[in-house]
């Protein structure tokens, strides 16, 4: 799985939707400019131990991205689309991608890709989720379409055992 984040603004966002991709082997994938640098404290504060795992990319512009990423599989999570992200099946190497904070993905790009647009619900008068909780609803339900394939095994209890 990919998750894309265009123009992040928000460094402990970024650093949480790292460990989320870091804990469930996803590739991240970074779009420039990006509101902060990559040595913010911030982002390695909620990316905690896990930054240095991270199987990161970097891009100048969103067209750089679709360049080296041609045929990818893509979703555009957006608060505006008509499909819900449970209405599709994602696939095992499928790039999610999510605008930045202040104002989403750009209108240009959401009309041109009109049917891979995808939203989580909400009530209706709210704006938005906040971007790494929408990253981590979207990210493991195409995990779980998936069989979550690499991530059966559970971890083991600290000081006791199961009975």
């Amino acid at each position: 799985m990919n998750i894309v984040l265009l123009e992040p603004e928000i460094p402990a966002n970024t650093g949480n939707i790292g460990r989320t991709c870091v804990a469930s082997n996803t590739a991240l994938h970074l779009i420039r400019p990006l509101g902060f640098s990559t040595d913010d404290k911030a982002l390695k504060r909620a990316g905690l131990d896990y930054w240095h795992e991270l199987d990161v990319t970097y891009y100048d512009s969103f067209g750089e991205f679709t360049e080296k990423n041609e045929g990818a599989e893509l979703y555009f999570a957006t608060t505006k689309a008509g499909r819900t992200y449970a209405d599709v099946s994602y696939g095992e190497n499928a790039f999610i991608v999510f605008g930045k904070e202040s104002a989403g993905i750009p209108e240009e790009i959401l009309v041109e890709h009109r049917e891979r647009c995808i939203r989580i619900p909400m009530f209706e008068d709210k704006r938005s989720l906040n971007l790494s909780n929408s990253a981590a609803i979207i990210l493991y339900e195409a995990l779980r379409q998936n069989g979550f394939k690499g991530l059966e095994k559970a971890g083991a209890l600290h000081r006791l055992r199961w009975k």
